[in-house]
């Protein structure tokens, strides 16, 4: 375990190993509904005019479809008084028909008949039939081709936003400090990037065209509704306060299931990305039936969420069915009473029941898109989450810059903490010349590796500052430091590539000289040509068609392509064998020559030939010298050379009191 990984151990959200659980994860406090909506159609603002476009096209296909049903009303009209015309004795007018059902008492016959317009005899006139029949298809025809361009529009206004907000969030993560991602788990955190991300797009390109349509149905059907009969609009009015108030009720309950919905996913995203990296841990600690009993709880754990938002959420759609039949059912009785008083043509009560109809299905459309709409805002609002993180200090707007040979690295009264109230370094002072050999040895959560992030600016000192070349690191720019500085940890990474490119990452416009150059000094090239493609072989995302030794012989390759003016080793050498470790040791003498380097070394034979050793302890430096020097001091690095030469304690030993001495060494030190 390094040095910053234990003190991160002891801080809120510390370091997990594998298999470590994540129900210790705070709850979320999800934002409101409105807030969270808004700022995510927000995200469209930059297609602002297509998306005016979008709704001119809305608005005339459902101008064209609601114009389809009065239409056919017109033509159920002229085929009902031709089959009327038809009962009547020719050469009379409709006027006489009229009177003459009036004197006979027949008076709603007479009132139907004076809402029409017949002449007695003439039959079903065809022509004008066909000519609306023709006007329908065209009407229709239209209407789909205005609404089909408008759905092509905004898919695209929908896919470039979603293309805006992951470049967004992949900007955000290289701005977050590393702190943020101590306390963050990855799966939790590529659950947000991932899941969330393709969540909100599904939702926004599902939802975003059927709000536009529906919105303008209701609003062109209720007007079309007025125009035939204000009596039944004000009837089909009745729905839209109790859809209201329906799906306001639902969505109230539902969203914060949503939200745990989501959580939950990521927490289980989490357990499985921890489980996997660390598949060989829990193999090795048969901790099979933990991690499964563990995983178990927090699939449940998503079933639970998962079915809860989605029933609660689904009452709304056969709510706003029942409601839409009411309705429906109320203007068919009221519109056939006005048929029957003249008030209304038989057309004209057709067409306003298809109109209830295309008037109670989008507002029951936009009742079954709430979980839709919930299900994608909780996600938004966990992306925006990680939108709203603090970021690390902005580089200063007018950067100093080091001499392009600086090699100098000064620690003045540096001190740092990773939890407010636990000081791990206080009031560092320390020199490195150039080309200088610094190691830093000391017991674990000492500091070291602390040291190495800071001069790295992975984080920024609380007080003090750390000078390369004369010029504090504060006042330069990150990708200016870091552009001077090599870095080679004890965990390798490499990604899925090849071993070629895995090398080059570290200069990318080097040559294939320079590559092979620096494989070889690193002893890669030894290896790589034992492979069936060579440099060209690819690595998957684990590269575990190399050993850990490979691994870490490549990472060091990459580190000597880089070839920088600053060297930080960090138990670089650890995953190899003992006779590989003293081949690289001797390249990198040779790619030290001029250069400043930082050896962080557990194995202090490894660090006898530094130039400067330095003994930590607790955050500060308690002693510093050659590996000569501080042997004859006898002091605590003395105590850690011997130590790592102790026979193991034996039974009588073990029953020994510990009286705090350390035990005598009979070999020489030195």
């Amino acid at each position: 375990m390094s040095d910053a990984q234990q003190q991160r151990r002891d801080a809120p959200m510390g370091g997990r190993g594998p298999g470590a659980g994540a129900a210790g994860m705070p709850a979320e406090k999800a934002q409101n509904f409105g807030p969270s909506a808004k700022r995510l159609l927000g995200t469209l603002r930059p297609d602002r005019v297509k998306l005016w476009v979008v709704i001119v096209f809305g608005v005339i296909s459902v101008a064209l479809t609601v114009t389809g049903p009065k239409l056919l009303g017109e033509g159920t009209n002229i085929v009902f008084a031709g089959f009327i015309s038809l009962q009547v004795p020719a050469g009379t007018t409709q006027q006489e028909v009229i009177e003459q059902l009036e004197a006979s008492g027949q008076q709603e016959q007479a009132d139907m008949l004076s809402a029409m317009q017949f002449t007695p005899g003439a039959g079903v006139d065809f022509s004008q039939l066909a000519w609306i029949m023709v006007a329908v298809l065209i009407v229709y025809g239209l209407a789909s081709v205005f609404g089909w361009l408008q759905a092509r529009i905004l898919n695209g206004i929908v896919q470039r936003a979603m293309n805006r907000l992951r470049l967004s969030v992949e900007e955000k993560i290289h701005r977050l400090p590393l702190s943020y991602f101590d306390r963050v788990q990855r799966g939790e955190l590529l659950s947000r990037v991932t899941n969330d991300v393709d969540n909100i797009g599904q939702t926004m390109q599902q939802t975003l065209s059927q709000v536009i349509i529906s919105l303008l149905t209701v609003i062109g059907v209720l007007v079309m509704m007025f125009v035939i009969s204000p009596l039944l609009a004000v009837i089909a009015l009745v729905t839209i306060p109790l859809t209201i108030v329906i799906t306001a009720t639902v969505a109230k309950r539902s969203q914060k299931l949503f939200v745990a919905q989501w959580k939950a996913t990521g927490i289980l995203n989490a357990r499985v990305e921890e489980s996997y990296s660390g598949h060989s841990i829990v193999k090795v600690f048969g901790r099979q039936p933990e991690a499964e009993a563990a995983f178990r709880a927090e699939n449940e754990e998503v079933y639970r969420a998962s079915f809860g938002a989605q029933f609660v959420s689904g009452i709304i759609m056969p709510s706003m069915m029942f409601v839409g039949n009411l309705v429906y059912v109320a203007i068919a009785v009221v519109g056939g009473l006005q048929v029957a008083g003249g008030l209304l043509s038989i057309g004209d009560v057709q067409a306003f029941i298809q109109y209830s109809r295309q008037f109670t299905q989008p507002l029951s459309q936009l009742g079954s898109m709430a979980n839709l709409l919930q299900s994608g805002v909780a996600s938004a609002e966990r992306v925006f989450e990680l939108l709203d993180e603090p970021e690390q200090s902005d580089d200063p707007s007018d950067p100093e810059t080091a001499a392009p040979s600086a090699g100098d690295l000064v620690f003045d009264a540096v001190s740092f903490r990773y939890v407010e109230d636990k000081p791990l370094i206080d009031g560092l002072d320390l020199e490195a010349a150039p080309g200088a050999s610094v190691a830093i040895v000391g017991p674990t959560g000492a500091g070291k590796t602390t040291l190495v992030n800071l001069i790295m600016r992975f984080y920024d000192v609380d007080a003090g500052h750390i000078r390369l070349g004369g010029v504090d690191t504060h006042a330069m720019t990150r990708d200016d430091l870091r552009a001077r500085t090599g870095m080679v940890l004890q965990d390798t990474w490499l990604f899925a590539g090849t071993i070629r490119e895995n090398i080059l990452y570290g200069r990318p416009e080097a040559t294939e000289e320079d590559m092979v150059a620096a494989a070889t000094a690193a002893y890669v090239d030894r290896f790589v040509h034992a492979m069936p493609d060579g440099y060209d072989t690819v690595l998957d995302d684990e590269a575990t068609n190399l050993s850990v030794g490979e691994r870490q012989l490549v990472t060091i390759a990459r580190a000597f392509l880089a070839d920088p003016r600053i060297l930080i080793l960090d138990e670089a050498t650890s995953s190899v064998d003992t006779r590989t470790e003293l081949l690289i040791q001797r390249a990198m003498s040779r790619l030290r020559r001029d250069r400043t380097s930082f050896v962080i070394a557990h194995r202090l034979s490894t660090i006898r030939d530094a130039d400067l050793i330095l003994v930590m302890e607790d955050g500060a430096i308690v002693e510093q010298g050659s590996h000569a020097q501080l042997l004859r001091a006898r002091g605590a690095y003395w105590r850690l050379y011997n130590a790592q030469f102790e026979s193991p304690l034996d039974d009588e030993q073990e029953d020994t009191p510990d009286t705090g001495a350390l035990p005598v060494v009979d070999r020489p030190v030195g």
